[in-house]
C-alpha cells in the first residue's frame, strides 16, 4: 500500500480517536454541569412550605418528581428522608387524606385500648392522630385511625431498620447491631413492650434511671427469649455491629417505633 495512503489513514484514525475524547469529555462535563445545577436549583423552601400548611400529599408528591430528576445520590437521599419525616408528619397529625387511615365515630362503652385493639393498633398513636391530650373520649366523637398494617426489617449487613406499612417501607432507622453476628436472623413477632426497662444482665437488676443501664428509653421484646429492640445511652454506636444481639435505636426513634407498632408486628431479620 502506498506510504501515503498509509499516512492519511493512520492520521484520520487518531483524528477520529482524538474527536471521540474531546466529545466523551464535552458529555461529562456537560454531565457535571447539570448535576450542579440541579443542586443549586432544588430547595426544600417550597416543600417546607406545603408541609406547614398541612398539605402533605402535595409536598410529597413534589419530592417524588424531583427524586426522579436528580441524579446525585447525596440529593436523593435527602429527598427521600424528607418524604419520611411526612409520613410521620401525616401518621401523628388529624391528616386523613390518606389511603391508611379511616374515621371512627365513638360509641357508648368505647374505650381508646378497645379501639386499638380493634383496629390492631395503638393507644399512642391514636392519641398523637388525634392530638389527644388524655385517654377520655366521648360517644359520637371522631377519631382518626390507621388501618394498614405494619411490619419491621432488620438489615444486619447496613445496620438499618425498615419501618414498612401496607409493605411498603414507610421510614428507615440506623441501628446498631450484635456484634459477630450475634442477633439471630429469622421471622419474630413482638410479644412485649416496655417504657423506662429494667435491664436484668446476669448476676444483677439495673434500674430504668442507673446510667449502666444500657436499654435507653424504650423495650420492644421478640419471641426469642432475652432479644428485643430497645434505645440506648451509647447513640454513638449506632450504626455498627457492637451489641450482645438486641438491635439497639436512638431513644428519640425507638420512642417514635414504640408508639406506632403494636404487639404482634411481625419482625425480619436479615444477614
Amino acid at each position: 500500500m502506498n506510504k501515503k495512503i498509509i499516512f492519511v489513514i493512520a492520521a484520520v484514525v487518531v483524528l477520529g480517536l482524538i474527536a471521540g475524547l474531546i466529545f466523551s469529555s464535552g458529555e461529562k462535563e456537560e454531565a457535571k454541569q447539570e448535576e450542579v445545577k440541579q443542586k443549586k436549583s432544588f430547595s426544600f423552601a417550597s416543600v417546607n412550605g406545603l408541609i406547614k400548611k398541612n398539605k402533605y400529599k402535595e409536598a410529597k408528591n413534589l419530592l417524588e418528581k424531583k427524586k426522579k430528576e436528580i441524579v446525585d445520590p447525596l440529593m436523593i437521599n435527602q429527598i427521600q428522608d424528607k418524604i419520611y419525616e411526612i409520613n410521620i408528619k401525616m401518621l401523628f397529625s388529624p391528616y386523613r387524606e390518606e389511603e391508611c387511615s379511616k374515621v371512627y365515630t365513638v360509641k357508648r362503652g368505647d374505650a381508646l385500648v378497645k379501639i386499638a385493639r380493634k383496629f390492631d393498633t395503638t393507644v399512642e398513636l391514636i392519641k398523637k392522630a388525634n392530638n389527644l391530650s388524655s385517654v377520655k373520649i366521648i360517644p359520637g366523637q371522631e377519631l382518626k385511625v390507621n388501618t394498614c398494617e405494619f411490619s419491621l426489617v432488620v438489615d444486619k449487613s447496613q445496620n438499618l431498620l425498615f419501618l414498612k406499612r401496607d409493605g411498603k417501607i414507610f421510614k428507615t432507622y440506623t441501628v446498631a447491631t450484635g456484634k459477630n453476628g450475634r442477633t439471630p436472623e429469622g421471622s419474630f413477632k413482638i410479644i412485649n413492650k416496655l417504657v423506662k426497662p429494667t435491664w436484668y444482665k446476669a448476676g444483677a437488676v439495673v434500674l430504668p434511671d442507673n446510667p449502666e443501664n444500657i436499654l435507653g428509653s424504650r423495650w420492644l421484646g421478640i419471641d426469642k427469649s432475652g432479644y428485643g429492640i430497645h434505645g440506648t445511652t451509647e447513640p454513638d454506636s449506632l450504626g455498627q455491629q457492637v451489641t450482645l444481639g438486641c438491635v439497639r435505636m436512638a431513644n428519640q426513634e425507638v420512642e417514635e417505633l414504640y408508639d406506632i407498632v403494636p404487639t404482634g408486628t411481625e419482625v425480619i431479620i436479615v444477614e
